[in-house]
């Protein structure tokens, strides 16, 4: 659905959210960052980018976020990395409309730059692979290249090196609390724990019980999680997604799912959400 307000002009185009099932740290790199292992999901909550293309070159972002310059904005850096790779001489205006709770764990602005990325590709008549675009992809980010590789996926790395990983059909109640959990905060905290074994030949079976390495941590630091998450807990298994600050239930049934949604939507932003077997845009 087009957001109200934009041109009839502008192409729009869908960014889905994501969750992580499972998450691992094997361990720390001699570059600071961490090799993680993770099931990655896809879910049908969505933010909406609107791409038109410029004859003059320019980039431009009519919808910039408070606080942040549209030349960091992970949206303009994407179009702009993708122009210097690709050198061609258009340029964009960018609209985009938010509908994925920032800085819960759920993949937002990486899936946005992804979509630039995904989109502008046809749209620039660039015709790089996929592989070539979760190339251009990691540099905006870690989990760029998961929204890029577009279906449920098995990561290892930063969380760069995917593989299809099957997973049922299941429907998830996601809850974000109102805080902010700073990512990088949470990987040097000296609690995290960091020795998780590597998975072999993992599936969606053998990773059973899913867990998420981060979880005690930011339920530690932040009162405001860890009361969500015990909130979720009366109702199942709950488990917090990336770094935070979201927790999320899975279902069998969207029924069950939407009873409980229900419910805790009296205490909390709430979202009762399908997985997705692929990304809208994987085809184009």
């Amino acid at each position: 659905m087009r957001p109200a307000g934009w041109p009839p002009h502008v192409a729009t185009f869908p960014a889905p959210a994501k969750l992580n099932l499972d998450l691992r740290i094997t361990g720390r790199r001699s570059d600071g960052y961490h090799n993680l292992e993770t099931v990655f999901c896809l879910i049908d909550l969505y933010d909406t980018v609107g791409l038109a293309v410029r004859r003059d070159g320019q980039i431009r972002l009519h919808t910039p976020t408070q606080g942040v310059p549209p030349e960091q904005d992970l949206v303009c850096r994407a179009a702009a990395s993708l122009k210097q790779v690709s050198g061609v001489t258009v340029g964009v205006d960018i609209w985009l409309h938010k509908n994925i709770p920032m800085g819960g764990g759920l993949g937002g602005g990486s899936s946005d730059a992804a979509t630039v990325l995904m989109a502008l590709n046809r749209l620039w008549g660039c015709h790089f692979s996929r592989e070539q675009l979760m190339e251009i992809g990691l540099e905006l980010g870690a989990d760029v290249p998961f929204f890029i590789f577009g279906r449920s996926a098995f990561a290892k790395g930063v969380g760069e090196q995917l593989c299809d990983m099957e997973i049922p059909e299941q429907w998830y109640v996601v809850v974000k609390p109102d805080v902010h959990v700073n990512t990088a905060a949470i990987f040097s905290n000296q609690d995290l724990t960091r020795d998780s074994k590597p998975s072999i030949m993992p599936t969606f079976l053998s990773l059973q019980p899913f867990r998420n390495d981060m979880q005690a941590v930011v339920l530690k630091e932040f009162p405001q999680v860890a009361q969500a998450f015990k909130v979720l807990s009366q109702y199942g298994q709950a488990r917090m997604t990336g770094s935070g600050a979201c927790v999320f239930l899975t279902f069998p049934e969207k029924s069950q799912a939407e009873a409980i949604c229900h419910q805790i939507a009296e205490i909390y932003q709430s979202y009762c959400v399908a997985g997705l077997s692929q990304h809208p845009l994987l085809n184009i």
